[in-house]
């Protein structure tokens, strides 16, 4: 046996997918030797598919379905994961949201039911969305509190302005206070059906016996002849929007200044994609890189600094953050600009693609080891993409990244207009200079 096969048999697990005729799938991995499961039921519906009237239904309808169905009240659903010492929660994203929960595998039926029910059968009583709506006001008011948090937000709505896509998750003061019980009510019952539903698990289970559970908490219909091997076509979100290029600065007495530059970068399905990660590791996701060398280790400009892909339907969001002392942020600015420049001129060096190479796999491959980070993987993929790829074919991908790719990607996306946003003690042709 090679080395590489040695590498490759020891990532193998059962991973089994079943469709109904409904359009809910259930996409599982066994995972022998653990007495969990982490169960996920991920809904294609987020912040992208709200009317701009109603921005931030998806999360106000994530917080409200924890308070109660026709049968259970809230503390109904909170004292039966406790007593089972397990974890439930949930997020919102912009083109899905998740519930999920982790538990011994002898309370997955437990799990199933009760979840099934919040989702399918939750109250969203005026009472509720009123106390809720407070709640909600305060995190928005925590992530203006927080400019290092609100900063990612406005990059997105700069970039994409009047885009969806640009839209903050957690919507505005505004949405938030004029949203009403029906206006939450109609979002509900219009996209959780379903069709709308992947559920995921991951762990000590039985492919099957969870599709008998899942079969009793939902309106599943027939399952699919075959199981529903083949790929399933996945949401389409129509022409890119075109990255505007505007700057925005947002002044405030912060004695940190957080700056965003970036672009619009690749969709969750461009086959580029792997190699636009391995070029953002190898600028700003490590130690090692380019930008957390040369702006924080050689010149101490900035504690945190760092870039980061987001991927969607049709695009993607390239960002680099950093956070400096007022008075040295057009220093670091620039610096940002010079090392984007640098690679997109003359790529990445073979040092810089094999770490980075090498991050991804080690990254992925140690994400194996928790049951959570599985069952959102096979998640996120069959919502995604409509299909799986297993681990060794991800492994491939990266592999089969080369200088010449990454550096043609590279060209191509640090070659777009770029956003500034910046939150800090300035007027607002602060950095007008610096960006032309």
């Amino acid at each position: 046996m090679s080395p590489k096969t040695a590498r490759r048999s020891r990532h193998a697990t059962t991973l089994r997918r079943t469709e109904y005729r409904s359009g809910l799938r259930v996409v599982t991995e066994e995972v022998p030797g653990v007495r969990s499961v982490a169960l996920g039921i991920w809904v294609d519906v987020g912040s992208r598919d709200e009317r701009p009237t109603v921005a931030g239904a998806s999360h106000f309808l994530e917080h409200l379905l924890f308070k109660g169905t026709k049968s259970r009240s809230a503390q109904d659903i909170a004292q039966a994961f406790d007593a089972v010492g397990g974890d439930l929660n949930a997020f919102s994203a912009k083109e899905y949201t998740c519930y999920h929960c982790r538990v011994l595998d002898r309370d997955l039926p437990m799990a199933v039911e009760f979840m099934g029910d919040m989702l399918g059968s939750s109250l969203i009583q005026r009472a509720d969305v009123d106390a809720e709506r407070g709640v909600i006001l305060e995190e928005i008011g925590m992530r203006d509190d927080a400019p290092d948090d609100l900063i990612h937000d406005l990059f997105a709505e700069t970039l994409w302005k009047g885009h969806p896509l640009g839209r903050p998750v957690l919507g505005t003061r505004g949405t938030i206070t004029g949203m009403s019980r029906d206006q939450v009510n109609g979002f509900y019952r219009r996209n959780y059906t379903p069709g709308q539903f992947v559920v995921a698990a991951a762990g000590n289970l039985d492919h099957d016996e969870l599709c008998r559970l899942v079969e009793g908490a939902f309106d599943t219909g027939a399952r699919v002849a075959g199981n529903g091997d083949g790929r399933r076509p996945v949401r389409q979100g129509g022409k890119p929007p075109a990255p505007s290029g505007a700057s925005l600065v947002t002044n405030r007495r912060t004695e940190q200044a957080h700056l965003c530059l970036g672009t619009t970068a690749l969709s969750r399905n461009d086959p580029d994609r792997f190699a636009f990660n391995v070029v953002n590791l190898a600028l700003g996701g490590g130690m090692s890189s380019r930008l957390f060398q040369e702006i924080r280790e050689k010149r101490g400009l900035a504690y945190s600094v760092f870039s980061y892909h987001s991927q969607f339907a049709e695009t993607g969001l390239f960002c680099v953050y950093a956070g400096s002392t007022p008075g040295r942020a057009r220093e670091v600015l620039s610096l940002v600009q010079q090392q984007l420049a640098a690679i997109a001129e003359n790529g990445v060096s073979a040092d810089e693609l094999e770490r980075a190479k090498g991050h991804l796999r080690g990254s992925l491959v140690l994400s194996l080891e928790e049951t959570g980070s599985r069952m959102s993987r096979i998640g996120k993929s069959e919502i995604g993409h409509g299909e799986i790829l297993s681990v060794d074919e991800i492994l491939d991908r990266i592999d089969a990244v080369t200088l010449e790719t990454a550096q043609r990607v590279a060209a191509d996306v640090f070659g777009r207009p770029r956003t500034l946003t910046v939150v800090g003690p300035f007027k607002a042709s602060a950095f007008r200079e610096v960006t032309g």
